[in-house]
């Protein structure tokens, strides 16, 4: 039994101790996946502006030099974008409550997992409106926004997609983020469960080293709760799944704050 199971057994101030360790560790692995995948892509770029470099020098023409100069600036604002999106990561590791930006959030995460979706050819789709700022740590708003991506693109097949979507209901002024994939669905009977602590269905890792621990869905539900929010998961076997979360916005224009809804998976 882990000590976070006996936690009636230990004083209320070890068991805080407890969490704030899980949830660094947590926080280490995401940061671990995403650098990962910032590490190749700078490669990647590193060696397109050097090969581009090398053939403006060795071609005198004018048409094939600028080529070379128009790749090399494609690439460097790619990388611009890139280092963009990592300092706005280290900017968010505070974990102060916060007004927040939602959809800058999303475009650093997006930003930061293309390489790995393009590699296992899903398409990462966007459709993010302008919102009201949410209440917010960043740095887990955007490791929950991690989990759900990096979930969605392994459900789904080379060929498929994952659409991510951001707006406001305009009956309740609560901010809505969901993801959606195209991947193999959820089964009936496992559907209650996916929130539970170490819950899985997967048998362990794909060919990525990532999955099977059951930590990712139990966290999601964490952050959001934490964030007066709620989440729910729609899924057909087969067809695919979305992840639907609703914040409550930041005080309105009149300055009086908007009531939280009671957390809830559904």
């Amino acid at each position: 039994m882990s000590p976070l199971q006996n936690s009636e057994a230990l004083p209320e101030t070890q068991i805080e101790v407890l969490k704030q360790q899980v949830a660094h560790l947590r926080r280490m692995a995401t940061i671990g996946e995403l650098s990962s995948t910032t590490t190749h892509e700078f490669n990647n770029l590193m060696m397109t502006i050097l090969n581009y470099a090398k053939m403006g020098l060795r071609h005198t023409d004018e048409a094939t030099r600028t080529k070379a100069l128009e790749r090399i600036l494609d690439a460097s604002n790619r990388a611009t974008k890139i280092a963009g999106s990592v300092l706005a990561m280290a900017r968010r590791r505070s974990d102060a409550m916060e007004p927040t930006d939602l959809r800058a959030v999303i475009e650093d995460s997006v930003m930061l997992l293309e390489r790995e979706f393009r590699k296992y050819r899903v398409s990462l789709e966007t459709q993010l409106e302008e919102v009201p700022p949410i209440m917010a740590a960043g740095n887990e708003v955007q490791r929950l926004l991690v989990n759900l991506l990096v979930n969605a693109r392994q459900a789904t097949s080379e060929g498929g997609y994952v659409r991510v979507r951001l707006h406001t209901d305009p009956a309740t002024g609560e901010v809505v983020l969901s993801v959606r994939d195209s991947g193999c669905g959820i089964p009936p009977d496992v559907l209650p469960r996916i929130f539970d602590p170490f819950f899985s269905t997967k048998a362990g890792p794909d060919a990525t080293g990532k999955g099977g621990t059951g930590v990712g869905l139990s966290a999601c539900k964490e952050i959001v709760d934490s964030h007066q929010g709620r989440i729910r998961v729609e899924s057909s076997v087969g067809k695919g799944t979305a992840f639907i979360i609703r914040f409550p916005p930041c005080a309105d224009s009149a300055g009086a704050a908007i009531r939280p809804q009671t957390a809830q998976a559904s």
